[in-house]
């Protein structure tokens, strides 16, 4: 049989597929790791080669030929091709659509990874005066020259020419028609993305505590350990990171540092490239397709020498790693929650395994996930309990606001605190966790409320818009004037959002600037970064904001926080629900008192005595989460027991039901013991983008048991699906049973 190519096709299908080596194509020469493009029914995919085997179940003469090798040498390495194999294994998802994960969009369909160039105009010959190169009467080419020389050796990109407040376009044709300047493509490296010949920015002295810390990851370069570090808001987490990457980088190695958010990278980035004179790559679901794949090639090629990304770059290929730092690990945003539904955080643990290299968890709010393995002896824990420099913590005031008045969820006290805040000069910050004007609209007289007709949910009001949009499947439609069922014009917005309490306050503060930050406020490309920067330089005076602004940012200028309504996440069917509020107050107060100025957080609730709150402002996070976990551990719920969540949906309700009723008495019929079946049962949700959800959970306390019936169930339930209709998927230690 003649030499086989096993190819990762990006299909829902959990094999690999057979091919025979395209023509005039030596075999001997492919490696593992290279893009194949196949023939795949009628049409063709782009797959990954995982080896080239010398035998097949397949007959020679029923295979068929690759069209084309697209790469000379591998884009992923053995031990890339290790790490999404275990990903594809653990998760139970088709290793072809794994592998594409780990490819950028434009990679994954089949473009270029070649160097790319830019044609860039570069100065010819040594510094001379105006006076010598005859410029002394064209100022506008003398002011190109001077910085073509201060940019050699990497010279002007067109854009760059084109850009500011003048445009050189014509002064560069001047100076390439008088011979002192010419046009040439350079490759379009990472190294052209850093700032020029900007003064490295030193970070201030470090603690006891943060040296501490500092110097224990230093001593495990070069083998895998993983570590928490878990710091009050505030602690300088920001800056161990930068003090370890500055190790790494003196030893000519990369380090890659994970994020949750997008919002979270332009703060940080800017302080990285002030720190570090080298080529640092950004990678998020923000960017072009084309930057996202100048990203990843920079770092496969060791071009770049630092990676700042978001749940998907953990993937990015990174020869010289060296060490990876994954901050807020606690939070959800982590977890893909379709299709591949892997977790970065947990990914990221067995890349520092598989390079054996340290990994750092940072968060002020950790996981009871990551505190257990603490317990456990495998991750090891460092602290830092106090804020860096002369901040102290924020003081926590808990307001009972049953029967107060309340202008638009605002209590009188809270709004004499910011008019106090207003007039000392600082900045005060109000978390909303809703966007929108309002979650729903109410006719007063007959009761009626804006339903979605395609989910089991409200419509929210967008009053600037004048429109109503479902925030599960994005249907919207314009605001009524009255009700459809009364006809009567009585119609007023129920609860609140981020943008009815801007309406509020601007009426309240007519004098102050007032910034809201959502999903819907920071949707065009650049817009959050200018609203920080904006907030920064304290041309902002009130901040209202979503989870966006909860954490990770560093607003020195605010010393009051309102959380208007906590009560949301104190009553809640999912075990979650306590864990994601506590996290979430501890993160928003962080924001207060950052500096030396104090800093005050007011709850409004209208439960005070509720043992959640009083936990949290007697005895902190860590309080909260020794309770937690004891609680977890009486109830046997994650991390003292692990789950896989079935779901399925379909237009027919009775259809995702039958379906996840059948794997269920496939389940029972395994037999295995240990092994819960609960369900199947509606999703909480029950309803979206008018197709049916159920879901069925599976659970025990011995992790092997749970993949071990995974694996028999999965070949079975392809054969079970009756219908196109049907869609279904398994997600493997869920973190949202929504």
């Amino acid at each position: 049989m003649p030499p086989i190519l096993k190819v990762a096709v990006p299909v829902p299908m959990p094999q690999v597929f057979d091919y025979l080596p395209p023509p005039g194509v030596d075999p001997g020469v492919l490696k593992p790791g290279v893009r194949v493009e196949a023939p795949f029914g009628r049409g063709r995919k782009i797959g990954v080669l995982l080896e080239v085997a010398n035998h097949s179940e397949i007959p020679a003469d029923r295979l068929r030929e690759a069209i084309q090798i697209l790469d000379d040498t591998p884009l992923l390495s053995a031990a890339d091709l290790r790490l999404v194999t275990w990903a594809s294994r653990y998760y139970h998802h088709p290793i072809g659509e794994a592998m594409a994960a780990a490819l950028t969009v434009l990679l994954r369909q089949g473009e270029s990874a070649a160097p790319e160039t830019q044609r860039r105009l570069m100065v010819i010959g040594p510094p001379e005066n105006p006076e010598a190169t005859g410029l002394n009467r064209a100022p506008r080419q003398a002011q190109l020259l001077s910085r073509l020389r201060a940019a050699s050796p990497l010279g002007l990109s067109s854009t760059e020419l084109a850009g500011g407040e003048h445009d050189y376009s014509a002064a560069a044709r001047a100076l390439v028609g008088k011979g002192l300047a010419f046009w040439e493509e350079k490759p379009l490296a990472a190294a052209i993305d850093r700032p020029g010949s900007a003064p490295v920015v030193t970070g201030p002295e470090l603690n006891e505590h943060q040296e501490t810390a500092v110097a224990a990851v230093l001593a495990a370069l070069g083998r895998f350990r993983v570590f928490l570090l878990e710091g009050v808001t505030g602690s300088g987490k920001t800056e161990i990171y930068l003090r370890l990457i500055q190790a790494i980088l003196a030893r000519g190695q990369q380090a890659m540092i994970l994020l949750p958010e997008i919002n979270l990278t332009p703060q940080l980035e800017a302080r990285f490239r002030a720190r570090f004179p080298v080529p640092l790559v950004v990678s998020h679901s923000g960017l072009t397709h084309h930057e996202r794949r100048r990203a990843w090639l920079a770092m496969q090629r060791g071009e770049a020498a630092i990676l700042l990304g978001t749940r998907s770059a953990v993937f990015t290929p990174s020869p010289a790693l060296g060490l990876i730092i994954l901050d807020e690990e606690h939070d959800s945003s982590f977890k893909q929650q379709d299709g591949f539904r892997y977790s970065a955080r947990d990914v990221a643990v067995m890349r520092a395994r598989e390079w054996n290299v340290p990994i750092l968890l940072g968060s002020a709010t950790p996981s009871p996930e990551s505190l257990h393995n603490v317990r456990e002896g495998r991750y090891t824990l460092l602290e830092l309990p106090y804020r860096a420099g002369n901040a102290a913590a924020p003081r926590f005031q808990v307001l009972d606001i049953r029967a107060q008045w309340l202008n638009e969820g605002v209590s009188a006290q809270l709004a004499g605190g910011i008019a106090g805040a207003l007039a000392r000069g600082e900045q005060s910050l109000l978390f909303v966790n809703r966007r929108g004007y309002a979650p729903t609209l109410i006719c007063h007289d007959c009761g009626w409320v804006a339903p979605c007709q395609y989910c089991d949910a409200h419509l929210v009001i967008h009053a600037a818009e004048r429109r109503l949009r479902c925030h599960h499947c994005g249907f919207e439609q314009v605001l009524p004037t009255r009700c459809p069922d009364c006809g009567q014009p009585d119609l007023r917005p129920l609860g609140l959002g981020t943008e009815r309490v801007e309406a509020a306050l601007k009426e309240r503060f007519p004098q102050a600037r007032i910034a809201r930050i959502d999903r819907d406020s920071t949707r065009r490309k650049g817009s959050l970064t200018r609203l920080l920067e904006d907030i920064q330089a304290g041309r902002v005076h009130i901040l209202i904001g979503t989870q966006m602004l909860a954490k990770g940012h560093h607003f020195p200028g605010v010393t009051l926080v309102g959380i208007l309504d906590v009560d949301a996440g104190l009553y809640s069917t999912d075990f979650r629900a306590g864990e994601r509020t506590a996290q979430l107050i501890t993160q928003v107060a962080g924001r207060a008192g950052r500096e030396e100025k104090p800093g005050t957080v007011i709850l409004q609730t209208r439960h005070p005595d509720h043992p959640l709150l009083m936990a949290l402002v007697r005895g902190g996070y860590p309080g909260f989460a020794r309770t937690c976990l004891e609680e977890r551990r009486s109830a046997s719920l994650p991390p003292y027991a692990y789950q896989a969540l079935w779901r399925a949906e379909a237009v027919e309700s009775s259809v995702a039901q039958d379906f996840l009723d059948r794997i269920a008495a496939l389940a029972g019929e395994q037999a295995l013991m240990g092994v819960q079946i609960l369900g199947p049962a509606p999703a909480p949700l029950a309803r979206r983008g008018n197709r049916f959800r159920w879901q069925l959970l599976m659970q025990t306390a011995r992790r092997g048991s749970l993949h071990t019936l995974l694996r028999r169930l999965m070949p079975a339930a392809s054969g079970l699906i009756q219908t196109r209709k049907l869609r279904w998927s398994i997600d493997v230690d869920p973190v949202d049973l929504y």
